[in-house]
């Protein structure tokens, strides 16, 4: 049943990589890591870096600059300095989502292992060595230390003890990676055999395009319609019977007068700021059609800027280019709750338009929005624009780094520049443009950029354990579906390359890209469209999440993500971790005969019916949801479906009853309605997601 797909091929000298366009976002900076031809000078550092030349010079006169008597510590020093420059220094420098000064080092303290004792090793040789501006000071690392009075200090000034120090700035190894003053091996435990299966339970029968878990912390998660409303429901307990909360009839907020639903096109996105509970502020990414709603208005995204002419575009569909347009608007729930966190609803009133933009066709909007964990910023997935009768991004707006579209934007929405700031700056909107977007380094590029090279990214996350981790799913063309895991200034490929295969566009009134000036970041996973169906059918990719529930142990730390069409699931495994080298297995799925909504079964099987896998969802206990045309299904632990997992503590665990109707009346008129809620979900969603 499985199709192993070894797309990201990794060669490892001890952690060094062999070419960088195989690699994750590991650099701290979170770039990829470049490709060197001659080892560092003094870095000792070659094959793939997180540094250059000029970053090497930078390191060796911060060095320097320390005036280290000792030779022994100033060795340790220079390699702790230069793990700056390691392949995976995004993992090294990065704990409990602080960025550190200096890395993790790894300390035998906890893990026994006094063969790992880097961070012994380092006080031990260093505690009494002077050294200039220490990168071990307390304030750098968040901690309470002695009393400084010099610039001028060793270990012994700074921390009490040894036990303090690497309480500080050691971690076991088991914990996760850590710098030992070498290059750090991964330990690759060989292919962990895929799970037996995926066990849902069905706890809802609304189709839904967006779950966001309340930032609260709890039970709670938003829900939002294509159509434009926006609900706040309560999720059951795992295995309790109950079913999800939510009042159809009365929405958090309702934005269908905004919206235009259409096929592809509808509310795409929500995002609530991460001190939501403080300032109540959260964003809304939709389609509008500025021919049904005044407030439809944005400067078109074909434009002399990009050597487009609106004029000559051929309409799509009969829908004239830059009817529709792509708005980011920010709502509050400040004025209808004393505590953001107790609100219940929201206006419908806009507090500001972060961004708008005229869409030159119909289709390939993306529209996700999500708030970095690390850093707070606005990220903001969108496609190509399509083009008449999808026909390949004529225009090649993915390539063009004047263009928006195609591409993954980061956005600062916190600091607002002025009216006429933004017009000096010529942004879309209410927005600023973080001072270490790529445009930083790369002047031809618009400064909003992230990565570009994407035709359609549809569902996107942050890995909850690993935020460096920032993966996308990107629909394809005509052969293949992929997923991507994203770095700064990335270029992915579309519509030079459709994954890993060269495109042949059918025609380039916009130009062509030439081969040699794509630096392709291959995908790490995906399949072509022949695995989903053996004659000639559309595919379209779904993503999904890193699994960090414990729920279902077999499936943790494994990616999930399912095809629109096919109604298949697949889980990709990471081997060893922090490789970035996947390989992935399509899943089987049940229902569980206790499941509080009677799952509608494929006739002639007993394999559940979810109809279209619109996105997936993560609530606040991790758990992972399945968004389907035909409800919402959450995953739970395998053994309500019979499957085996080795790693499932069963102890005390009732065995699933055999089926048997919903308690209660809720549950019972909802499965009534199943049927002809996803005969209805079909005829809308007929055309959701073609690209």
């Amino acid at each position: 049943m499985g199709a192993v797909l070894a797309i990201a091929f990794l060669f490892f000298t001890s952690l060094s990589l062999s070419d960088p366009s195989f690699s994750h976002p590991s650099c701290s900076d979170s770039r990829a890591p470049v490709n060197l031809n001659t080892t560092l000078r003094f870095c000792p550092y070659n094959g793939s870096s997180c540094c250059n030349s000029t970053g090497d010079m930078q390191l060796q006169k911060l060095f320097q600059a320390m005036n280290i008597s000792n030779p022994a510590c100033a060795s340790l020093l220079k390699s702790i300095l230069c793990a700056r420059c390691h392949p995976f220094s995004a993992e090294l420098f990065t704990s409990n989502y602080v960025r550190r000064p200096v890395p993790v080092l790894c300390n035998s303290t906890v893990s026994r292992n006094s063969s790992n004792d880097f961070c012994s090793k380092v006080w031990d040789t260093c505690e009494n060595v002077s050294v200039l501006n220490s990168p071990f000071a307390p304030s750098l690392q968040g901690q309470v230390g002695l009393p400084v009075d010099s610039n001028l200090t060793k270990l012994t000034d700074l921390w009490q003890s040894k036990t303090d120090f690497c309480e500080a700035f050691g971690r076991a190894s088991a914990d996760g990676l850590c710098f030992n003053g070498e290059p750090v091996t991964l330990n690759n435990t060989g292919s962990s055999s895929p799970p037996a299966g995926l066990c849902l339970e069905k706890i809802g029968n609304g189709s839904y395009l967006t779950m966001v878990g309340h930032p609260d912390g709890s039970n709670r998660a938003f829900f939002s319609s294509q159509p434009g409303k926006i609900w706040l429901a309560t999720i059951p307990e795992e295995g309790s019977g109950g079913i999800l909360e939510i009042d159809e009839s009365n929405p958090f907020i309702d934005l269908t007068d905004e919206v235009y639903f259409n096929s592809e096109i509808g509310l795409l996105g929500m995002a609530f700021h991460p001190n939501f509970a403080q300032n109540g502020r959260f964003f809304a990414s939709f389609i509008c059609d500025k021919f049904r709603w005044p407030g439809c208005v944005g400067r078109c995204s074909c434009n002399s800027d990009v050597h487009c002419d609106p004029s000559m575009l051929v309409s799509d569909n009969g829908v004239q280019p830059c009817q529709y347009h792509s708005v980011i608007a920010e709502y509050s729930v400040n004025n209808t709750a004393v505590e953001a966190s107790l609100a219940t609803a929201a206006k419908s009133l806009e507090v500001r338009r972060i961004l708008a933009m005229g869409l030159p066709f119909t289709s390939n909007h993306g529209g996700q929005i999500l708030f970095g964990p690390k850093d707070g910023y606005l990220y903001f997935m969108m496609g190509d624009g399509g083009g008449p009768r999808n026909a390949g991004d004529p225009y090649n707006f993915s390539q063009n780094k004047k263009s928006l579209l195609g591409k993954i934007m980061r956005l600062d929405v916190d600091n607002i520049p002025s009216a006429k700031e933004i017009n000096n700056l010529g942004l879309w909107g209410n927005y600023s443009t973080p001072k270490d977007n790529p445009f930083s380094e790369d002047g031809e590029l618009l400064p909003e950029i992230w990565a570009l090279g994407f035709r359609n990214p549809w569902r996107c996350s942050f890995d909850s354990k690993r935020p460096s981790y920032f993966i996308c799913a990107d629909v394809g063309q005509d052969v293949y579906e992929e997923v991507d895991i994203i770095t700064k200034g990335g270029n992915y490929g579309w519509r030079v390359y459709e994954g890993p295969y060269l495109y042949d566009p059918p025609s380039s009134p916009g130009g062509n890209t030439t081969l040699n000036s794509v630096n392709l970041i291959t995908p790490v996973m995906g399949y072509n469209h022949s695995e989903v169906y053996k004659n000639e059918g559309s595919a379209s990719i779904t993503g999904g999440y890193f699994y960090r529930s414990k729920t279902d142990p077999c499936m943790y730390g494994r990616y999930l993500y399912a095809d629109l069409y096919a109604g298949a699931v697949w889980a990709g495994t990471e081997t060893p971790e922090g490789s970035g080298n996947f390989t992935t297995s399509k899943i089987p799925f049940s229902c569980a005969k206790d499941t509080p909504i009677q799952c509608i079964s494929i006739p002639g099987s007993d394999f559940p019916s979810l109809g279209y896998i619109l996105s997936f969802g993560e609530d606040n206990r991790k758990d992972i949801f399945v968004l389907a045309s035909s409800g919402v299904y959450r995953v739970v632990r395998p053994s309500r479906c019979y499957y085996t997992c080795s790693k499932e503590n069963v102890t005390n665990v009732a065995s699933p009853s055999p089926a048997t109707p919903p308690t209660s009346s809720a549950g019972q008129l909802q499965c009534r309605c199943s049927c002809i809620l996803v005969l209805i979900s079909s005829l809308l969603l007929l055309w959701f997601g073609v690209i």
